[in-house]
């Protein structure tokens, strides 16, 4: 089992875990309070959040897994070798259930504050069946093997792809309306925070071991830290270059204002 070399640097790596995560964490709050603020959730791409809750339920599921599990344990180490530390903090487990508490909330918001002419797309419910379904198959192959690190992969795997995906209609929305009203920056300069304290707690702890096998042993992790800051860094040019201090406008063609349930309206 893995063990750390220096102490210093195992102080960094706490350090600099707890701040992703308290940054990660508190980052779900500035659009919660936004939206109860407005009572309104317009501005926010609705797709955004349904594929950020597929997201953070399997990077949930990944975490949780690899942390408690000694099964798991046994054979990540098998595969990387057994002086690798697990990859997986107490605060990657805990930024996880919080993220998937806060999100869900979001959503409970989207349902009943008001919602202008927007609605969560058809292809964002699509893609998120998808995963859920690819997701079920894994768990039917992998019981027979036991192949309970494979599985936990594929869950780590979906969740880099809702990473990548999530992001992209909120930029679109935010591009069609000229404008970052109703989106909260303050969630994202912490995402971003978060985004490079996580990036760096891994560096630490590879530099302690020798090893990269921390960045390739839990691609999740690495990923989730790299198109975090990507699309962070692209919100923030959006907020304070291209449409600072501009009205919103409507998105072309827009369709008729709802004030039904959004439950009604996804039937």
């Amino acid at each position: 089992m893995g063990s750390w070399n220096s102490v210093q640097l195992e102080v960094l790596y706490t350090v600099l875990g707890w701040v992703a995560f308290v940054s990660w964490s508190i980052s779900f709050y500035p659009q919660v309070f936004l939206n109860f603020r407005r009572k309104s959730v317009v501005g926010l791409n609705f797709d955004f959040v349904v594929l950020n809750l597929t997201k953070h339920s399997s990077y949930l599921i990944y975490n949780a897994s690899l942390f408690f599990s000694s099964a798991v344990q046994t054979q990540y180490r098998r595969k990387f070798g057994s002086n690798e530390m697990i990859p997986v903090a107490a605060n990657d487990v805990a930024f996880s259930i919080h993220a998937v508490l806060l999100t869900a909330f979001t959503l409970l918001q989207i349902a009943i504050y008001d919602r202008g002419n927007q609605k969560v797309s058809r292809i964002s419910i699509g893609i998120v069946s998808v995963a859920w379904l690819a997701a079920a198959v894994c768990v039917f192959i992998a019981i027979p093997k036991h192949s309970w690190l494979w599985l936990i992969s594929c869950f780590s795997d979906i969740q880099v792809v809702m990473t990548i995906i999530k992001y992209i209609p909120q930029v679109i929305l935010n591009f069609q309306r000229k404008s970052t009203i109703g989106f909260s920056i303050g969630n994202i300069l912490l995402d971003f925070l978060g985004g490079v304290t996580n990036y760096g707690q891994m560096a630490v702890q590879s530099i302690d071991q020798n090893s990269w096998v921390n960045f390739y042993g839990n691609i999740g992790k690495t990923m989730i830290s790299l198109v975090s800051i990507f699309f962070d860094i692209l919100f923030m040019f959006q907020h304070y270059v291209l449409y600072r201090n501009k009205k919103a406008v409507s998105p072309p063609n827009p369709a008729e204002v709802s004030n039904e349930p959004l439950l009604r309206n996804l039937c």
